[in-house]
């Protein structure tokens, strides 16, 4: 696997290691792909959220909404 070195002042290595011994993670790697992971999960999730605020609005979700999703569902299933 390719490495990749970063610089850091002693107190951001000092959190690093705190947060590895705390949440139990193996290595220093462990941890920076975790938090990479996460950014990337939050990254996904904005521009999910961007898309549909951009998207056209749908339908009402009301009462009637969800009594023809049951409906269809039942219709579906037999009963």
């Amino acid at each position: 696997m390719p490495t990749m070195n970063i610089s850091l002042p002693e107190s951001l290595r000092a959190f690093v290691e705190d947060q590895i011994a705390q949440r139990r993670y193996g290595t220093t790697s462990e941890y920076v792909r975790h938090l990479i992971r996460r950014d990337q999960d939050r990254q996904h999730l904005r521009d999910i959220l961007l898309a549909g605020a951009a998207s056209e609005q749908g339908p009402v979700a009301d009462g009637g909404y969800f009594d023809a999703l049951r409906d269809g569902v039942d219709a579906a299933s037999g009963g």
